[in-house]
């Protein structure tokens, strides 16, 4: 396996090529597991119980000497047999680890690392081996240059992406590049051996780019900070997506002023959100209330009966025992506080739904080891209890759910306010009455007829995902928090009109994830929200929330009255098409 593996390489040192009968000796050399004519198993396991047999041994000797005052250089024989058995087996598995390891924690791995994996990644690399390694059965050798696409009008031929492969790599990249082709070198490793978080992803880029024969070109590689990305946000790049960015506002909320930062592709979106906004403004301003404020994760365990499931359902629901399964909750965290466990019974399977309070961070990863707490109290108590997953579905997460919807996740607002008669003809071109009776037939009852799960509203995931975008969300949390019920009502007589929009899980943090990301973190900046608040925990992230919701107020009033007034295609057709090629716009 070994010689097969070494002449598959391809590169193009000539130091580096060897014939079938002078490769295996001149390239690996003898091996510490040849110290022996056994089976590797049974050599590794003689010299591990000698090494480890004989420092039990000399520390014993050496403890006697030091108690007995007996001068350490005075040996016996028996010191000098262990001595000698010691520096033997020490070279044995020094040997049998590898001098490139070592040198590999020290120094910078030279180009002729990358060829010769060790044989534990060579066994996983065989799992997924393929007959012919990725790109090598394709013909994507870097051209001198651009290649230019041949047209003719009769033939009308097919227009081939073209693959502008870099002229101006170094030798150590090209056979790096060389190896991830030939399936030799894991992608995933380029982070961990390179040390260099930008280079790995161009590397990384430049070998997609030969295994597809796609281009990457409209990808943007430079401008990012890679390292920020690294064991937190994404795997593997090869570039970023470029998303523009949006205000809307003023939004006047709760008599304080907010430019709200819209990341989307949508024509309109931000303007139609703008238009709500100045409506809000002129008519006084909206107001936001916080009913609730609790992330939750729900695991699932499994008795041998019923019986018993039910026993552990009625100790956690009894407030007798709240203290101390709060007790193993809180231990894990400074903010994360357990409030309520709600529990459903499933025959012998126990689903419970701990709630908690989670500072101003969205709370998953704090509230899963609050959990993991409390599970293995509960062994102790429970030792027949058999934990099946730490997440069971009845928290929900990133699906729509009725349990959100009626007992609220993350957190949970009411937003409202009056828009004045004179607004709404103006600004909004309808009346009070249209958009009443449309809000009824469309966002009530149509969204019941069609069976809707919390989407009793015009447009809330719009908005809820471009924030979530633009300030470091996690855009797939945005099923649940765009649950939305939006109201409207005459007052006055039919004269004005009240709005209002209730979310009951709207799942925002200001800290963690991707709010630490420069672009994101000046979206929340903008806001005032950026990072934890130092004077109350937990007050950033409320207040994000409330500005969601009152994005959310404003774009349902504006979108409302543009299909009241009929002015909905119209406008998209005027805005939403542009007639300009971006694909030929030079970044």
């Amino acid at each position: 396996m070994e010689g097969t593996r070494r002449r598959s390489t391809t590169t193009t040192k000539p130091s580096r090529k060897f014939t079938d009968h002078d490769e295996s000796s001149a390239t690996t050399g003898p091996k510490a597991s040849d110290a022996l004519p056994l089976p590797l198993y049974i050599t590794n396991a003689l010299f591990f119980t000698v090494f480890f047999s004989v420092v039990y041994f000399l520390l014993t000797r050496w403890r006697e000497k030091i108690r007995n005052s007996t001068p350490l250089h005075l040996v016996t024989l028996s010191d000098i047999v262990a001595i000698f058995a010691f520096v033997a087996s020490f070279i044995y598995m020094l040997g049998f680890f590898g001098i490139d390891f070592v040198q590999s924690l020290i120094l910078r791995p030279s180009p002729d690392v990358w060829a010769a994996e060790d044989e534990d990644e060579e066994d996983l690399l065989e799992e997924d081996a393929r007959k012919v390694p990725c790109g090598q059965a394709l013909d994507c050798t870097a051209p001198t240059q651009k290649l230019a696409v041949v047209s003719s009008p009769p033939l009308k031929p097919k227009v081939v992406d073209e693959i502008p492969f870099p002229t101006t790599l170094c030798e150590e990249d090209e056979e790096i590049i060389n190896s991830v082709v030939a399936g030799k070198t894991p992608s995933y490793s380029l982070e961990s051996k390179l040390g260099d978080c930008k280079r790995a992803a161009a590397i990384r880029r430049e070998a997609l780019q030969r295994i597809t024969c796609k281009s990457l070109s409209g990808l943007p590689l430079e401008g990012f900070d890679y390292e920020s990305i690294l064991g937190q946000c994404c795997e593997m790049p090869v570039g970023y997506v470029q998303i523009p960015v949006g205000i809307a506002g003023p939004l006047l909320l709760d008599d304080k002023e907010y430019s709200v930062p819209m990341a989307t592709t949508e024509g309109c979106l931000v303007a139609s959100t703008n238009r709500g906004c100045k409506a809000i403004h002129l008519s006084g301003g909206a107001t936001s209330v916080l009913l609730r404020d609790a992330m939750t994760r729900a695991p699932v365990v499994r008795f041998g009966t019923a019986k018993r499931a039910a026993q552990l359902k009625f100790y956690l629901e009894d407030p007798a025992n709240f203290e101390t399964v709060s007790t193993a909750f809180n231990k894990s965290s400074r903010f994360g506080r357990l409030q309520n466990i709600k529990c459903a019974l499933a025959g012998k399977n126990l689903y419970m739904r701990f709630s908690c309070s989670t500072g101003d961070a969205m709370g998953m990863n704090m509230v899963s080891k609050g959990v993991q707490n409390v599970l293995d109290f509960l062994q102790n108590d429970f030792p027949d209890m058999d934990v099946l997953g730490i997440s069971g579905n009845y928290c929900s997460d990133k699906k729509p759910s009725a349990v959100n919807w009626i007992e609220g996740r993350g957190k949970s607002v009411v937003c409202e306010a009056i828009i004045k008669g004179d607004v709404v003809r103006k600004v909004l071109k309808t009346n009070v009455g249209a958009l009443v009776e449309l809000n009824m037939l469309k966002n009530l009852t149509g969204s019941a007829m069609a069976g809707a799960l919390g989407g009793f509203n015009a447009q809330a995931s719009n908005i809820v995902s471009a924030i979530y975008i633009a300030t470091g969300q996690d855009p797939a949390q945005n099923v649940e928090s765009s649950h939305c019920i939006t109201m409207m009502e005459p007052l006055n007589g039919g004269e004005d009109l009240h709005v209002s929009v209730t979310m009951p899980s709207i799942e925002v943090g200001t800290v963690g994830g991707g709010t630490q990301l420069a672009s994101q973190s000046a979206c929340l900046n903008l806001l005032g929200v950026k990072g934890a608040s130092k004077e109350t925990p937990g007050a950033n992230a409320r207040l994000l929330a409330s500005i969601v919701a009152g994005s959310v107020l404003a774009a349902e009033l504006s979108l409302m009255s543009a299909i009241s007034a009929g002015h909905l295609v119209s406008s998209h057709m005027k805005f939403n098409r542009s007639k300009k090629d971006v694909s030929k716009v030079s970044s």
